[in-house]
C-alpha cells in the first residue's frame, strides 16, 4: 500500500475527519438513526449494527488494496460521530520516466471524494463544507493531484446542487453506469475540480466558512 494512503486525521474548527475503524460501528449506527432517512434515498447508509459493520469492513478492504482512504466524520464541538466520507477510486498513472508532471511515484494522480453521508442535523452545515475543504486541501496540496472527482446519482438533485456549491464543474452524465441504491440501473452525474481551479475553489469555500 502506498505510504500516502496511510491513515491521517484532518482537523478543522467544525469537523474532524479521523481514520475509520471497526470501533466506529456503534456511533455510525447512532448517527444514521438520529433523524429522518429521506435524504438517504440515493445513498447507501447503514441502518443496523450488522450493515454498519459490513460498511466499515468493505471500506477497510478497499483501503488495504490502496484504493480508498475512509474517514469517520466527527462534530468537533460535541465529539460525536455524524457520518462518514472517503477518498476512493485512487489512481496512480504510469508516467514516462522523468516526467515533470509526476509528483512522486507513490503520490496519487487523481482521486474521488465520495461515499459521503451525514446525520440529518449535520447536513447543510459548516461540518460538510469544512470537511470538503480539508479533503480537497489534502488532495491538492499534500498529494498534489491533477483532479478530484465527485459523483452522484443523476436523480439526486440535492447532492448535485451541493457539489456545484463547492465550486466543482459539471462534466456530464454517464448513462447506465452502475447499480443504484434502489436496485435500479443508475445514471451518474460527474463533477470535477482540476488543479488549475483549486485556489479559486479554496477561496470560495473559505468565504463560506468565514464568520
Amino acid at each position: 500500500m502506498p505510504s500516502e494512503l496511510t491513515p491521517v486525521t484532518l482537523q478543522g474548527k467544525h469537523v474532524r475527519l479521523e481514520p475509520l475503524t471497526r470501533a466506529h460501528v456503534p456511533a455510525l449506527v447512532a448517527a444514521a438513526s438520529s433523524g429522518p432517512r429521506d435524504t438517504y434515498a440515493f445513498t447507501w447508509v447503514p441502518d443496523s449494527e450488522t450493515s454498519a459493520a459490513k460498511y466499515v469492513d468493505d471500506a477497510l478492504a478497499l483501503h488495504a488494496q490502496g484504493r480508498a482512504l475512509p474517514f469517520a466524520t466527527v462534530d468537533a464541538a460535541s465529539g460525536r460521530v455524524v457520518g462518514s466520507t472517503r477518498y476512493l477510486n485512487v489512481e496512480f498513472w504510469a508516467w514516462p520516466p522523468g516526467s515533470p508532471l509526476q509528483r512522486g511515484e507513490d503520490l496519487p494522480d487523481v482521486v474521488e471524494i465520495g461515499s459521503t453521508w451525514l446525520a440529518p442535523a449535520a447536513q447543510r452545515t459548516a461540518i460538510n463544507t469544512e470537511a470538503k475543504l480539508l479533503m480537497l486541501t489534502h488532495a491538492f496540496e499534500v498529494w498534489r493531484v491533477h483532479r478530484v472527482t465527485l459523483k452522484t446519482d443523476a436523480r439526486n438533485a440535492r447532492s448535485r446542487d451541493a457539489i456545484l456549491r463547492l465550486g466543482a464543474r459539471f462534466e456530464g452524465v454517464i448513462r447506465a453506469q452502475m447499480i443504484a441504491v434502489d436496485a435500479t440501473v443508475r445514471d451518474t452525474a460527474n463533477f470535477s475540480i482540476v488543479e488549475a481551479e483549486w485556489l479559486e475553489v479554496k477561496a470560495g469555500l473559505q468565504r463560506k466558512l468565514a464568520p
